[in-house]
């Protein structure tokens, strides 16, 4: 008898440079200053990347971050932790109180990060060691500590003047950090509005201007993560914990130590992420002072896919928004509308990059592009009445020969009537400027485009071949967007305050098809089943 073995040839992953994955965060960092760069300049909302607002959004975006880093501690070692929103309360009133009875800003951070670890310590001996769902022990821990927080409030602060049940007295400040000269030497360069340049000097002004020591503390917390959990052989051995306990403590691994080693410190965070909200972003402990960050950090750890550089990344997207409509940015905000538009077009140009059509339809997008935005933005402007119609046209050919390239033999018939739909609608809004029936126009572009997007939501249901759809609903949301940023001023006062819950639940929704959990997270795990 004989046998056929067929080999196949393994499949050549794409070429990327050395050190990539090393540098990736700081070059989608790089991106995202070039884009809000740009984007100030077409708009002239300076609001966007100057020096208070990079100030803000480190306020904002350090306790989230902090959550987020106790969460992937956590869950590294296959603990959910849904209890770091109430061990961010632990934090917020002991640090707020031992601060303050001591007129020491240090003791109380100390004081708060044991209060989150011992909060850590309660879902651990809950979860690893009494095997409690780990959802039901966090939501209990959260449930539990508001009121206790009250309690204790009501307990101590009822004769204190200037306090209560629901907030401390002020606590003492951390000292701040300011670099000499370089701030003032580089005010006259962010004042110049130049591209770019003013806004690398805006940034370096931000961060280098009243920094509170704990902000640089809690900035520090990132990389030493990064260097504990992926450069040391006991990082190693946590992380296998979560994605294997079994095969982990068949080598030995003392995995219930480990677990509880990692919610401990996860805990710990959370409650230096409370000691900042109390102590540094307002010097005062106020009931519901967290405001939901802890749910927030997990969502950054998520879309951070469960590594320190992303969930950085996705704490600061917050903390943007957030520093945005505190500061009164709904022009700012608004103006974030064409960065979204932008988002979706370059990943639906991605997604169509292989083929020779969809390689010509890029190239002709991004040229329309850049004429729209140079016209937009003064040098051309002289010119706009010839290059407004030639950078609609060069956008409406190159997204129809974009979309046509993601086609195949199986693409759903719906899918390609989307693309018919989106491309009327888009020839309706071109036309309308050069005729009189505008409104008219505008009004059927408004109602191809929603049929288009909906016909391509449809085509995606049960069914594997979604490319040509996906890039039809992403094409259509950025055509609606952009008419609705052309067709006001300003958001409304509601939904700019929501702005950052709507941003992070976006970002997260499109992150969420290359999410890589930890394999073990979750797992009520007893020793000795291997």
């Amino acid at each position: 008898m004989s046998q056929e073995l067929n080999v196949k040839e393994a499949a050549e992953s794409p070429w990327r440079p050395r050190g990539w994955a090393r540098w990736r965060v700081l070059t989608l960092f790089a991106a995202v200053l070039v884009s809000l760069a740009g984007l100030r300049v077409i708009t002239g909302e300076a609001m966007l990347t100057d020096s208070g607002t990079i100030r803000t959004t480190l306020t904002f975006a350090v306790p989230i971050g902090l959550a987020a880093l106790g969460g992937l501690w956590a869950e590294r070692a296959g603990i959910i932790n849904i209890g770091l929103e109430g061990m961010m309360i632990l934090g917020t009133w002991f640090g707020a109180y031992f601060a303050w009875s001591t007129d020491n800003p240090w003791i109380g951070l100390l004081a708060g990060v044991l209060a989150g670890m011992v909060g850590g310590l309660l879902h651990a001996v809950a979860t690893v060691t009494f095997a409690v769902d780990h959802i039901v022990s966090g939501v209990a821990i959260n449930i539990l500590m508001l009121g206790a927080m009250r309690y204790l409030s009501i307990l101590v602060y009822s004769d204190v003047p200037g306090a209560g049940a629901a907030q401390s007295p002020t606590t003492p400040e951390f000292p701040t950090l300011n670099l000499p000269v370089l701030p003032e030497l580089l005010r006259p360069v962010e004042a110049a509005g130049t591209f770019l340049v003013s806004d690398l000097a805006s940034l370096v002004i931000g961060l280098t201007t009243r920094m509170s020591a704990l902000t640089l503390v809690a900035l520090l917390m990132i990389p030493l993560t990064y260097l504990v959990l992926w450069r040391t052989t006991f990082g190693l051995r946590l992380r296998s914990v979560g994605e294997n306990p079994d095969a982990a403590e068949s080598l030995g691994v003392a995995v219930y130590r480990l677990k509880y080693v990692a919610v401990v410190v996860s805990g710990g965070l959370a409650g230096m992420g409370g000691a900042f909200l109390a102590m540094v972003a307002s010097n005062i402990y106020q009931e519901g002072q967290t405001g939901g960050r802890g749910y927030i950090g997990l969502a950054a750890m998520i879309f951070g896919n469960w590594r320190p550089g992303g969930l950085a990344m996705g704490a600061g997207l917050f903390g943007y928004t957030d520093a945005l409509q505190l500061r009164g940015g709904g022009e700012a905000i608004h103006a974030l509308l064409l960065l979204f538009v932008a988002a979706l077009l370059a990943w639906t140009l991605w997604r169509s990059r292989a083929a020779l059509l969809g390689r010509i339809g890029s190239a002709a997008t991004v040229l329309g592009a850049l004429l729209y935005a140079f016209t937009a933005a003064g040098p051309l402007a002289a010119h706009s009445g010839l290059l407004y119609p030639a950078a609609a046209l060069l956008l409406l050919a190159g997204l129809l020969l974009a979309l046509w390239s993601t086609r195949d033999e199986q693409t759903p018939p719906l899918a390609v009537v989307a693309v018919g739909l989106l491309a009327a609608g888009a020839l309706a809004y071109w036309t309308s400027s050069f005729l009189l029936a505008g409104a008219a126009l505008n009004t059927a572009y408004v109602v191809l485009t929603l049929l288009g997007v909906a016909a391509a939501s449809a085509a995606m249901w049960k069914t594997r071949k979604r490319a040509t759809a996906m890039a039809a609903l992403a094409v259509g949301v950025a055509s609606l967007l952009l008419f609705w940023y052309f067709g006001t001023d300003s958001l409304p006062r509601e939904l700019a305050t929501y702005s950052p819950h709507i941003a992070t639940l976006l970002v997260l929704s499109l992150a969420s098809q290359s999410l890589r959990p930890p394999a073990g997270i979750g797992q009520q795990w007893r020793a000795g089943r291997s």
